[in-house]
């Protein structure tokens, strides 16, 4: 993977869907996939799988107008990865925080259920990104209907496991774009386009916490290291 900031000679026109060559058009992630010199792809190596389904959403949902808006957005996402599962709930919660507000009130449910799981997963966590927790609490206070709905319902359901997959993760999102796309309100595109920056922004501070805890962790001396092998 390139480190560094590839910049395109000219702005691509991007279109929905999957293209299976660059004859066919691009989508955000697969003109990503190309300038980070992977294969051809939209599930490309070089960003976090749920920014990179975001953005794929975020492209397909936006109208031909709204997506020329995302091309900017598009260098900005190479080499943003982590195996940290942390950063799957905070986008989650980044996507059904802004469309809980706006999305029609036959979604709002479940966005609300899904937002309060992954505001208790971060509730166990040492304060990540108290800026997304601000977020999912205010769209929550936002929709006293669909809150106080979700809060029954999970009473009912009873305790769950612990947590959220990847799966319930991308489920949250993807439900989340949709609402947003769907909302009555003037411009869905403005919501779309700002959700996308938004996302990516959260993962540029994500990331490069990650990275700072990594290098800031001890590693242990050469007598420890071949003590440690010896005992197994």
């Amino acid at each position: 993977m390139r480190d560094w900031m590839p910049r395109p000679d000219v702005m691509p026109i991007l279109s929905p869907g999957r293209h299976f060559s660059p004859r066919r058009g691009a989508c955000f992630m697969e003109f990503a996939s190309y300038l980070a010199g992977e294969r051809w792809s939209d599930h490309p190596a070089c960003t976090h799988r749920t920014l990179a389904l975001l953005a794929r959403m975020v492209n397909d949902r936006t109208s031909e107008a709204g997506r020329a808006r995302l091309t900017p957005l598009i260098p900005t996402v190479i080499g943003l990865t982590s195996d940290d599962p942390l950063l799957d709930v905070l986008l989650a919660v980044r996507a059904a925080g802004a469309a809980l507000p706006i999305a029609a009130e036959e979604r709002q449910r479940s966005l609300a259920v899904g937002l309060r799981v992954a505001l208790r997963v971060l509730a166990d966590r040492d304060d990540p990104a108290p800026e997304l927790r601000a977020l999912g609490q205010a769209a929550l206070r936002a929709t006293p209907a669909a809150d106080a709905w979700a809060e029954r319902f999970m009473e009912e359901v009873g305790p769950s496991r612990p947590g959220m997959t990847v799966r319930q993760c991308s489920a949250l999102a993807t439900s989340a774009v949709d609402g947003i796309a769907r909302a009555c309100v003037a411009d869905p595109d403005d919501h779309l386009v700002a959700l996308l920056s938004a996302a990516v922004s959260d993962t540029v501070r994500f990331v490069g916490a990650d990275r700072g805890r990594t290098l800031r962790r001890p590693h242990p001396s050469p007598v420890v290291g071949a003590a440690v092998i010896s005992l197994r």
